[in-house]
Protein backbone atom coordinates (compact mmCIF):
# COMPACT_ATOMS: atom_id res chain seq x y z
CA UNK A 1 0.00 0.00 0.00
CA UNK A 2 1.09 3.18 0.04
CA UNK A 3 2.07 4.48 3.10
CA UNK A 4 -0.06 6.76 4.89
CA UNK A 5 -1.96 7.53 2.18
CA UNK A 6 -6.12 7.84 1.57
CA UNK A 7 -8.43 10.08 -0.36
CA UNK A 8 -8.81 12.16 3.28
CA UNK A 9 -5.10 12.91 3.86
CA UNK A 10 -4.79 16.36 1.79
CA UNK A 11 -1.32 17.80 1.37
CA UNK A 12 0.52 14.48 3.31
CA UNK A 13 1.00 12.89 -0.06
CA UNK A 14 4.24 12.95 -1.79
CA UNK A 15 6.02 15.66 -3.28
CA UNK A 16 3.76 17.23 -6.46
CA UNK A 17 7.15 16.26 -8.77
CA UNK A 18 7.53 12.75 -7.38
CA UNK A 19 3.57 12.25 -8.28
CA UNK A 20 3.43 13.79 -11.55
CA UNK A 21 6.58 11.89 -12.70
CA UNK A 22 4.80 8.99 -11.17
CA UNK A 23 1.66 9.75 -13.61
CA UNK A 24 4.04 9.41 -15.81
CA UNK A 25 5.14 6.79 -15.98
CA UNK A 26 2.13 4.85 -15.26
CA UNK A 27 0.18 6.91 -18.14
CA UNK A 28 3.14 5.16 -20.07
CA UNK A 29 1.78 1.70 -19.53
CA UNK A 30 -1.73 3.28 -19.79
CA UNK A 31 -1.08 4.22 -22.87
CA UNK A 32 0.52 0.92 -24.61
CA UNK A 33 -2.46 -1.38 -23.20
CA UNK A 34 -4.96 0.91 -24.70
CA UNK A 35 -3.05 0.61 -27.50
CA UNK A 36 -2.45 -2.93 -27.72
CA UNK A 37 -6.53 -3.17 -27.88
CA UNK A 38 -6.60 -1.70 -30.65
CA UNK A 39 -3.31 -1.95 -32.98
CA UNK A 40 -4.07 -5.04 -34.42
CA UNK A 41 -7.57 -4.29 -36.28
CA UNK A 42 -6.00 -2.90 -39.45
CA UNK A 43 -2.71 -5.67 -38.93
CA UNK A 44 -5.18 -8.83 -39.00
CA UNK A 45 -5.56 -9.06 -43.00
CA UNK A 46 -1.88 -9.32 -42.76
CA UNK A 47 -1.68 -11.83 -39.42
CA UNK A 48 -4.12 -14.30 -41.11
CA UNK A 49 -2.09 -14.18 -44.15
CA UNK A 50 1.39 -14.51 -42.38
CA UNK A 51 0.24 -17.38 -39.96
CA UNK A 52 -2.45 -19.22 -42.47
CA UNK A 53 -5.52 -18.27 -40.81
CA UNK A 54 -8.64 -16.89 -42.66
CA UNK A 55 -11.97 -15.00 -41.22
CA UNK A 56 -13.59 -15.52 -38.17
CA UNK A 57 -10.61 -17.07 -36.41
CA UNK A 58 -9.02 -13.87 -36.42
CA UNK A 59 -11.67 -12.24 -34.16
CA UNK A 60 -10.16 -14.03 -31.22
CA UNK A 61 -6.82 -12.03 -31.76
CA UNK A 62 -9.11 -9.00 -30.58
CA UNK A 63 -11.27 -10.69 -28.51
CA UNK A 64 -8.96 -12.77 -26.23
CA UNK A 65 -7.17 -10.07 -24.99
CA UNK A 66 -9.90 -7.69 -24.31
CA UNK A 67 -12.00 -10.82 -22.53
CA UNK A 68 -9.19 -11.61 -20.25
CA UNK A 69 -8.14 -8.44 -19.83
CA UNK A 70 -11.58 -7.33 -18.70
CA UNK A 71 -12.62 -10.24 -16.97
CA UNK A 72 -9.80 -10.52 -15.02
CA UNK A 73 -9.23 -6.83 -13.82
CA UNK A 74 -11.28 -6.75 -10.38
CA UNK A 75 -8.88 -10.06 -9.45
CA UNK A 76 -5.92 -7.54 -10.37
CA UNK A 77 -7.69 -4.68 -8.73
CA UNK A 78 -7.91 -7.48 -5.45
CA UNK A 79 -4.68 -8.38 -6.12
CA UNK A 80 -3.37 -4.70 -5.35
CA UNK A 81 -5.56 -4.40 -2.32
CA UNK A 82 -4.32 -7.70 -0.54
CA UNK A 83 -0.77 -7.78 -1.67
CA UNK A 84 0.46 -4.34 -2.19
CA UNK A 85 0.07 -2.22 -5.18
CA UNK A 86 3.95 -1.52 -6.37
CA UNK A 87 4.07 -5.69 -6.19
CA UNK A 88 1.21 -6.16 -8.01
CA UNK A 89 2.22 -2.85 -10.38
CA UNK A 90 5.29 -4.60 -11.41
CA UNK A 91 4.52 -8.20 -11.78
CA UNK A 92 1.59 -6.83 -14.18
CA UNK A 93 3.96 -4.63 -15.91
CA UNK A 94 6.41 -7.49 -16.97
CA UNK A 95 3.68 -10.06 -17.41
CA UNK A 96 2.16 -7.31 -20.36
CA UNK A 97 6.16 -6.62 -21.35
CA UNK A 98 6.84 -10.50 -21.60
CA UNK A 99 3.85 -11.26 -23.59
CA UNK A 100 4.60 -8.72 -25.71
CA UNK A 101 7.58 -10.15 -26.77
CA UNK A 102 6.46 -13.35 -27.42
CA UNK A 103 3.20 -12.04 -29.55
CA UNK A 104 6.04 -10.28 -31.36
CA UNK A 105 8.07 -13.46 -32.18
CA UNK A 106 5.15 -15.96 -32.79
CA UNK A 107 5.95 -18.58 -34.76
CA UNK A 108 2.36 -19.75 -35.21
CA UNK A 109 -1.31 -18.28 -34.60
CA UNK A 110 -1.83 -20.50 -31.43
CA UNK A 111 1.04 -19.15 -30.07
CA UNK A 112 0.03 -15.92 -30.66
CA UNK A 113 -3.77 -15.87 -29.09
CA UNK A 114 -1.64 -17.49 -26.25
CA UNK A 115 0.32 -14.61 -25.81
CA UNK A 116 -2.47 -12.19 -26.27
CA UNK A 117 -4.23 -13.97 -23.01
CA UNK A 118 -1.19 -13.30 -21.54
CA UNK A 119 -1.07 -9.30 -22.25
CA UNK A 120 -4.41 -9.47 -21.29
CA UNK A 121 -3.67 -11.25 -17.63
CA UNK A 122 -0.54 -8.63 -17.48
CA UNK A 123 -2.78 -5.80 -17.91
CA UNK A 124 -5.63 -7.14 -15.49
CA UNK A 125 -3.20 -7.06 -12.59
CA UNK A 126 -1.21 -3.82 -13.88
CA UNK A 127 -3.80 -1.17 -14.87
CA UNK A 128 -5.96 -1.47 -11.34
CA UNK A 129 -2.63 -0.91 -9.19
CA UNK A 130 -1.64 1.27 -11.72
CA UNK A 131 -4.60 3.85 -11.33
CA UNK A 132 -4.99 3.28 -7.40
CA UNK A 133 -1.76 4.16 -7.42
CA UNK A 134 -2.36 7.32 -9.30
CA UNK A 135 -5.75 7.92 -6.82
CA UNK A 136 -3.66 8.08 -3.84
CA UNK A 137 -1.48 9.83 -4.25
CA UNK A 138 -3.67 12.60 -5.29
CA UNK A 139 -6.24 13.75 -2.98
CA UNK A 140 -9.84 14.02 -3.91
CA UNK A 141 -10.00 18.03 -5.56
CA UNK A 142 -8.34 19.80 -8.52
CA UNK A 143 -4.98 17.49 -8.09
CA UNK A 144 -7.12 14.57 -8.52
CA UNK A 145 -9.37 15.66 -11.39
CA UNK A 146 -6.55 16.96 -13.67
CA UNK A 147 -4.44 13.85 -13.06
CA UNK A 148 -7.58 11.78 -13.45
CA UNK A 149 -8.06 13.83 -16.75
CA UNK A 150 -4.45 13.00 -18.23
CA UNK A 151 -4.97 9.39 -17.26
CA UNK A 152 -8.35 9.08 -19.38
CA UNK A 153 -6.76 11.27 -22.50
CA UNK A 154 -3.97 9.06 -22.37
CA UNK A 155 -5.89 6.25 -22.69
CA UNK A 156 -8.15 7.71 -25.32
CA UNK A 157 -5.52 8.36 -27.16
CA UNK A 158 -3.65 5.27 -27.01
CA UNK A 159 -7.32 3.32 -28.14
CA UNK A 160 -6.84 6.07 -31.27
CA UNK A 161 -3.58 6.28 -32.55
CA UNK A 162 -3.12 2.36 -32.36
CA UNK A 163 -5.26 2.36 -35.80
CA UNK A 164 -2.93 4.67 -37.18
CA UNK A 165 0.05 2.86 -35.51
CA UNK A 166 -1.45 -0.38 -37.19
CA UNK A 167 -1.38 1.18 -40.48
CA UNK A 168 1.64 3.29 -40.33
CA UNK A 169 4.08 -0.17 -38.65
CA UNK A 170 2.08 -2.88 -40.57
CA UNK A 171 2.86 -1.16 -43.87
CA UNK A 172 6.56 -0.25 -43.31
CA UNK A 173 7.70 -2.61 -40.71
CA UNK A 174 5.39 -5.66 -40.73
CA UNK A 175 2.68 -6.67 -37.93
CA UNK A 176 4.87 -8.45 -35.58
CA UNK A 177 6.10 -4.65 -34.64
CA UNK A 178 3.08 -3.89 -33.56
CA UNK A 179 3.88 -5.48 -30.78
CA UNK A 180 7.24 -5.34 -30.52
CA UNK A 181 7.58 -1.36 -30.40
CA UNK A 182 6.41 -1.64 -27.01
CA UNK A 183 8.85 -3.71 -24.95
CA UNK A 184 11.60 -1.02 -24.47
CA UNK A 185 8.95 1.76 -23.13
CA UNK A 186 7.33 -1.15 -20.72
CA UNK A 187 11.26 -1.62 -19.84
CA UNK A 188 11.15 2.33 -18.55
CA UNK A 189 7.73 1.88 -16.57
CA UNK A 190 9.29 -0.62 -14.59
CA UNK A 191 12.12 1.01 -13.66
CA UNK A 192 10.46 4.22 -13.22
CA UNK A 193 7.98 2.48 -10.64
CA UNK A 194 11.30 0.48 -8.72
CA UNK A 195 12.50 4.28 -8.17
CA UNK A 196 9.47 6.45 -8.07
CA UNK A 197 6.87 4.51 -6.72
CA UNK A 198 6.45 4.19 -2.45
CA UNK A 199 7.13 0.68 -1.02
CA UNK A 200 4.40 -1.73 -0.17
CA UNK A 201 3.66 -1.66 3.67
CA UNK A 202 3.46 -4.61 5.32
CA UNK A 203 0.20 -5.90 6.67
CA UNK A 204 -1.57 -9.69 7.96
CA UNK A 205 -3.88 -9.32 5.58
CA UNK A 206 -1.34 -9.82 2.48
CA UNK A 207 -1.59 -13.55 3.88
CA UNK A 208 -6.12 -13.51 3.06
CA UNK A 209 -6.79 -16.30 0.22
CA UNK A 210 -8.01 -15.27 -3.48
CA UNK A 211 -11.17 -15.58 -4.77
CA UNK A 212 -10.44 -17.36 -7.94
CA UNK A 213 -13.96 -19.13 -8.43
CA UNK A 214 -15.41 -15.53 -8.69
CA UNK A 215 -12.21 -14.40 -10.80
CA UNK A 216 -13.08 -17.04 -13.05
CA UNK A 217 -16.98 -16.90 -13.35
CA UNK A 218 -16.35 -13.47 -14.27
CA UNK A 219 -14.38 -14.16 -17.27
CA UNK A 220 -16.27 -16.75 -18.29
CA UNK A 221 -19.62 -15.08 -18.33
CA UNK A 222 -18.51 -12.35 -21.16
CA UNK A 223 -16.44 -14.44 -22.77
CA UNK A 224 -20.02 -16.84 -23.07
CA UNK A 225 -21.74 -14.11 -23.79
CA UNK A 226 -19.72 -13.02 -26.87
CA UNK A 227 -19.21 -15.83 -28.17
CA UNK A 228 -22.53 -16.53 -28.27
CA UNK A 229 -23.36 -13.39 -29.93
CA UNK A 230 -20.96 -13.75 -32.79
CA UNK A 231 -22.34 -17.41 -33.80
CA UNK A 232 -25.78 -16.38 -34.06
CA UNK A 233 -24.85 -14.04 -37.00
CA UNK A 234 -22.53 -16.29 -38.69
CA UNK A 235 -25.00 -18.64 -41.21
CA UNK A 236 -25.17 -21.95 -40.74
CA UNK A 237 -24.73 -21.97 -36.97
CA UNK A 238 -27.42 -24.31 -35.28
CA UNK A 239 -28.97 -22.56 -32.76
CA UNK A 240 -28.65 -24.38 -30.06
CA UNK A 241 -24.74 -23.19 -30.04
CA UNK A 242 -25.74 -19.47 -29.47
CA UNK A 243 -28.33 -20.61 -27.14
CA UNK A 244 -25.58 -22.62 -24.69
CA UNK A 245 -23.20 -20.20 -24.71
CA UNK A 246 -25.96 -17.58 -23.61
CA UNK A 247 -27.07 -19.81 -20.95
CA UNK A 248 -23.83 -20.56 -19.85
CA UNK A 249 -23.01 -16.91 -19.66
CA UNK A 250 -26.44 -16.17 -17.18
CA UNK A 251 -25.48 -19.39 -15.24
CA UNK A 252 -21.84 -17.82 -15.32
CA UNK A 253 -23.66 -14.38 -13.90
CA UNK A 254 -25.45 -16.20 -11.29
CA UNK A 255 -22.79 -18.08 -10.06
CA UNK A 256 -20.52 -15.25 -9.28
CA UNK A 257 -22.84 -13.73 -7.80
CA UNK A 258 -23.70 -16.49 -5.52
CA UNK A 259 -19.95 -17.43 -4.58
CA UNK A 260 -18.88 -13.72 -3.76
CA UNK A 261 -22.30 -13.35 -1.46
CA UNK A 262 -20.66 -16.50 0.45
CA UNK A 263 -16.81 -16.04 0.43
CA UNK A 264 -15.33 -14.69 2.96
CA UNK A 265 -13.18 -13.20 0.66
CA UNK A 266 -14.67 -11.94 -1.92
CA UNK A 267 -13.17 -10.72 -5.08
CA UNK A 268 -15.79 -7.74 -5.14
CA UNK A 269 -17.74 -7.46 -1.74
CA UNK A 270 -21.23 -7.34 -2.17
CA UNK A 271 -21.51 -3.83 0.18
CA UNK A 272 -19.32 -2.69 -2.57
CA UNK A 273 -21.82 -1.46 -4.90
CA UNK A 274 -24.29 -0.20 -2.03
CA UNK A 275 -23.21 3.22 -3.27
CA UNK A 276 -25.47 3.89 -5.62
CA UNK A 277 -23.49 6.79 -7.33
CA UNK A 278 -20.89 4.35 -7.62
CA UNK A 279 -22.90 1.29 -9.38
CA UNK A 280 -24.17 3.53 -11.86
CA UNK A 281 -21.06 5.30 -13.18
CA UNK A 282 -20.28 1.95 -13.49
CA UNK A 283 -23.04 0.61 -15.48
CA UNK A 284 -22.55 3.68 -17.53
CA UNK A 285 -19.55 3.42 -18.43
CA UNK A 286 -19.84 -0.15 -20.11
CA UNK A 287 -22.56 1.79 -22.10
CA UNK A 288 -20.22 4.42 -22.87
CA UNK A 289 -17.56 2.25 -23.66
CA UNK A 290 -19.78 0.39 -26.11
CA UNK A 291 -20.49 2.90 -28.38
CA UNK A 292 -17.36 4.36 -28.45
CA UNK A 293 -15.80 0.92 -29.41
CA UNK A 294 -18.09 0.59 -31.96
CA UNK A 295 -17.75 3.62 -33.53
CA UNK A 296 -14.11 3.11 -34.25
CA UNK A 297 -14.60 -0.17 -36.03
CA UNK A 298 -17.58 1.25 -37.60
CA UNK A 299 -14.93 4.19 -39.21
CA UNK A 300 -12.17 1.44 -40.19
CA UNK A 301 -14.44 0.03 -42.07
CA UNK A 302 -16.30 2.67 -43.71
CA UNK A 303 -12.96 4.01 -44.45
CA UNK A 304 -11.66 0.34 -46.14
CA UNK A 305 -14.91 -1.87 -47.36
CA UNK A 306 -17.04 1.33 -48.50
CA UNK A 307 -14.34 3.60 -49.47
CA UNK A 308 -11.74 1.72 -50.95
CA UNK A 309 -8.83 3.51 -48.73
CA UNK A 310 -5.71 1.03 -47.89
CA UNK A 311 -4.61 0.43 -43.98
CA UNK A 312 -2.22 3.29 -43.93
CA UNK A 313 -4.49 5.86 -44.89
CA UNK A 314 -7.16 4.06 -42.84
CA UNK A 315 -4.83 4.61 -39.96
CA UNK A 316 -3.75 8.09 -40.62
CA UNK A 317 -7.73 9.65 -41.20
CA UNK A 318 -7.98 8.60 -37.34
CA UNK A 319 -5.69 10.97 -36.19
CA UNK A 320 -8.06 13.85 -35.76
CA UNK A 321 -10.15 12.10 -33.43
CA UNK A 322 -6.66 11.78 -31.00
CA UNK A 323 -5.96 15.87 -32.03
CA UNK A 324 -9.46 16.90 -30.73
CA UNK A 325 -9.47 14.17 -27.65
CA UNK A 326 -6.24 16.60 -26.38
CA UNK A 327 -7.89 19.83 -26.44
CA UNK A 328 -11.50 18.54 -25.11
CA UNK A 329 -9.25 16.74 -22.57
CA UNK A 330 -7.60 19.61 -21.31
CA UNK A 331 -11.14 21.80 -20.82
CA UNK A 332 -12.71 18.89 -18.89
CA UNK A 333 -10.84 19.60 -15.28
CA UNK A 334 -12.24 23.23 -15.59
CA UNK A 335 -15.45 22.69 -16.62
CA UNK A 336 -15.64 19.36 -14.16
CA UNK A 337 -15.29 22.05 -11.25
CA UNK A 338 -17.84 24.12 -12.93
CA UNK A 339 -20.34 21.45 -13.57
CA UNK A 340 -19.79 18.25 -11.34
CA UNK A 341 -18.75 15.61 -12.88
CA UNK A 342 -22.61 13.98 -13.46
CA UNK A 343 -23.13 17.43 -16.68
CA UNK A 344 -19.94 16.49 -17.80
CA UNK A 345 -20.74 12.92 -18.40
CA UNK A 346 -23.90 13.94 -19.67
CA UNK A 347 -22.52 16.14 -22.30
CA UNK A 348 -20.28 13.27 -23.47
CA UNK A 349 -22.86 10.78 -23.82
CA UNK A 350 -24.61 13.27 -25.80
CA UNK A 351 -22.30 13.87 -28.00
CA UNK A 352 -21.06 10.45 -28.64
CA UNK A 353 -25.10 9.84 -29.21
CA UNK A 354 -24.29 12.83 -32.32
CA UNK A 355 -21.46 11.15 -33.45
CA UNK A 356 -23.38 7.73 -33.90
CA UNK A 357 -25.88 9.60 -35.80
CA UNK A 358 -23.62 11.48 -38.16
CA UNK A 359 -21.99 7.60 -38.88
CA UNK A 360 -25.62 6.31 -39.76
CA UNK A 361 -26.03 9.65 -41.75
CA UNK A 362 -22.99 9.13 -43.75
CA UNK A 363 -23.49 5.78 -44.42
CA UNK A 364 -26.78 6.60 -46.05
CA UNK A 365 -26.13 9.15 -48.32
CA UNK A 366 -22.70 7.23 -49.26
CA UNK A 367 -20.10 10.38 -47.92
CA UNK A 368 -16.87 10.75 -48.18
CA UNK A 369 -13.96 10.59 -45.44
CA UNK A 370 -14.44 14.34 -45.27
CA UNK A 371 -18.17 13.28 -43.82
CA UNK A 372 -17.13 11.52 -40.98
CA UNK A 373 -14.96 14.53 -39.35
CA UNK A 374 -17.60 16.17 -37.33
CA UNK A 375 -18.45 12.34 -36.06
CA UNK A 376 -14.60 12.34 -35.04
CA UNK A 377 -14.95 15.65 -33.46
CA UNK A 378 -18.17 14.32 -31.22
CA UNK A 379 -16.38 10.96 -30.26
CA UNK A 380 -13.40 12.69 -29.05
CA UNK A 381 -15.99 15.08 -27.05
CA UNK A 382 -17.77 12.37 -25.60
CA UNK A 383 -14.51 10.50 -24.57
CA UNK A 384 -12.97 13.55 -22.96
CA UNK A 385 -16.18 14.72 -21.22
CA UNK A 386 -17.37 11.19 -20.26
CA UNK A 387 -14.60 8.74 -19.48
CA UNK A 388 -13.23 11.56 -16.98
CA UNK A 389 -16.17 12.29 -15.23
CA UNK A 390 -17.36 8.53 -14.96
CA UNK A 391 -13.70 7.62 -13.85
CA UNK A 392 -14.02 10.37 -10.84
CA UNK A 393 -17.94 9.61 -9.90
CA UNK A 394 -16.03 5.86 -9.61
CA UNK A 395 -13.60 6.54 -7.13
CA UNK A 396 -15.21 9.02 -5.24
CA UNK A 397 -14.46 8.21 -1.41
CA UNK A 398 -12.24 5.85 -1.64
CA UNK A 399 -9.63 4.73 0.92
CA UNK A 400 -6.47 2.43 0.76
CA UNK A 401 -8.28 -0.39 1.82
CA UNK A 402 -10.75 -0.32 -1.39
CA UNK A 403 -8.83 1.68 -4.03
CA UNK A 404 -7.82 -1.14 -5.75
CA UNK A 405 -11.32 -2.37 -5.77
CA UNK A 406 -12.97 0.59 -7.36
CA UNK A 407 -10.32 1.06 -9.90
CA UNK A 408 -10.40 -2.62 -11.31
CA UNK A 409 -14.37 -2.53 -11.39
CA UNK A 410 -14.26 0.80 -13.24
CA UNK A 411 -11.62 -0.59 -15.32
CA UNK A 412 -13.43 -3.97 -16.44
CA UNK A 413 -16.82 -1.91 -17.09
CA UNK A 414 -15.01 -0.22 -19.33
CA UNK A 415 -12.96 -2.96 -21.17
CA UNK A 416 -15.95 -5.37 -21.11
CA UNK A 417 -18.37 -3.29 -21.60
CA UNK A 418 -16.37 -2.13 -25.09
CA UNK A 419 -16.11 -5.92 -25.78
CA UNK A 420 -19.70 -6.26 -25.41
CA UNK A 421 -20.61 -3.27 -27.18
CA UNK A 422 -19.00 -4.53 -30.28
CA UNK A 423 -19.98 -8.06 -29.63
CA UNK A 424 -23.58 -6.55 -29.67
CA UNK A 425 -23.79 -3.73 -32.12
CA UNK A 426 -20.90 -4.57 -34.48
CA UNK A 427 -21.98 -8.24 -34.43
CA UNK A 428 -25.91 -8.08 -34.93
CA UNK A 429 -25.29 -5.09 -37.21
CA UNK A 430 -22.88 -6.73 -39.45
CA UNK A 431 -24.25 -10.27 -39.47
CA UNK A 432 -24.53 -12.48 -42.56
CA UNK A 433 -27.77 -14.31 -40.77
CA UNK A 434 -29.21 -10.73 -40.18
CA UNK A 435 -29.63 -8.35 -43.28
CA UNK A 436 -32.37 -6.16 -42.85
CA UNK A 437 -31.05 -2.96 -43.72
CA UNK A 438 -27.46 -1.31 -43.94
CA UNK A 439 -25.11 -3.07 -41.41
CA UNK A 440 -23.65 0.38 -40.38
CA UNK A 441 -27.00 2.12 -39.88
CA UNK A 442 -28.15 -0.70 -37.83
CA UNK A 443 -24.99 -0.86 -35.55
CA UNK A 444 -25.18 2.84 -34.95
CA UNK A 445 -28.49 2.74 -34.19
CA UNK A 446 -27.85 0.27 -31.18
CA UNK A 447 -25.17 2.04 -29.87
CA UNK A 448 -27.53 5.29 -29.86
CA UNK A 449 -30.21 3.29 -28.07
CA UNK A 450 -27.34 2.35 -25.54
CA UNK A 451 -26.42 5.88 -24.93
CA UNK A 452 -29.71 6.83 -24.13
CA UNK A 453 -30.05 4.03 -21.64
CA UNK A 454 -26.58 5.40 -20.04
CA UNK A 455 -27.98 8.80 -20.15
CA UNK A 456 -31.20 7.67 -18.02
CA UNK A 457 -28.77 5.93 -15.54
CA UNK A 458 -26.43 8.52 -14.23
CA UNK A 459 -28.87 11.39 -14.54
CA UNK A 460 -30.89 9.09 -11.89
CA UNK A 461 -28.03 9.04 -10.03
CA UNK A 462 -27.60 10.64 -6.61
CA UNK A 463 -26.36 13.89 -5.17
CA UNK A 464 -23.63 12.00 -3.34
CA UNK A 465 -22.26 11.77 -7.44
CA UNK A 466 -20.77 15.51 -6.90
CA UNK A 467 -19.01 14.19 -3.52
CA UNK A 468 -16.13 16.99 -4.34
CA UNK A 469 -16.33 20.07 -6.05
CA UNK A 470 -13.71 21.25 -8.00
CA UNK A 471 -12.54 24.46 -7.96
CA UNK A 472 -11.28 25.06 -11.72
Amino acid sequence: MLSGVTSSTRGLGPAPVRAWLVLCAMSMLQFFIAVDVTVVNIALPSIGTDLGVEGHSLTWVVVGYTITGGGLLMLGGRLGDLLGRRRTLLVGTTLFGLASLLAGLAPSFPVLVAARLLQGAGEAVALPAAMATIVLLFPEGPRRSRALSVWAAVASCGLVLGFALSGVITAHLGWRWIFLISVPFILVVIVAALVLVPADRSASRERARLDLPGSLLLMACPLLFVYAVVEAGEPGTDAWVSVAGLVGAVLAAVGFVRVESRSPNPLVPMTFFADRARLRANLTTMLLSGALSTSFLLFTFYLQDRLGIGPLGAGLTMLPLAASLIAASVLVPRLLGHWGARACVLVGLTSAAGAMAVIALVAVLGGGAAWLLPSMLLIAAGMGFGIVGLQYIAVSGTTDEDAGIASGVQRAADQLGGAAGVAIYIGLGFAPALHTGDPFVIAAVLAVLGLVVGAVVISRSPATAERQPMAG
